[in-house]
């Protein structure tokens, strides 16, 4: 069954960061995602397989090295559920893998456990961190 799962495939969900496109160091940057339930059937060898899907953790590729898991997919600001503060300049990909707690059923039966998580890689989008340099002026 689990192969079966992973053919269909769940979803891959895009990372949202704030502020968007570029950030500074030391600057508490937000990340967050949007989950929506997931219901599929699919005919198996003959039968109809009902499945459900839902988000049980959300691991957080921050791009430089570091990684974040949680049981939340974030908020946008003024949240500051999934935060992270890059340390150095230049650019990066950041990205959300999430894990799936799966549940079928087979033609309308009782609904039973998968007995496994299933992680989906999320797409990355490039994020550039700047350095803001202080200028004393008269």
């Amino acid at each position: 069954m689990v192969e079966a799962v992973r053919r269909v495939g769940l979803p891959r969900l895009s990372v949202a960061v704030q502020p968007a496109g570029s950030t500074l160091v030391n600057l508490e940057t937000i990340f967050h995602t949007t989950a929506a339930p997931f219901e599929r059937s699919v005919p198996i060898l003959g039968s109809t397989v009902d499945l459900r899907a839902t988000a049980a953790t959300y691991t957080w590729h921050h791009g430089d090295g570091t990684t974040q898991t949680t049981s939340g997919p974030g908020r946008p600001y003024p949240a500051l559920d999934v935060i992270h503060r890059y340390r150095q300049p230049g650019q990066v990909a950041p990205r959300v893998d999430v894990t799936y707690a799966v549940t079928y059923r087979v033609d309308g039966g009782a609904w039973q456990d998968l007995g496994t998580t299933i992680t989906a890689r999320g797409p990355a989008t490039m994020l550039r961190i700047r350095e803001a340099r202080p200028v004393l002026t008269d």
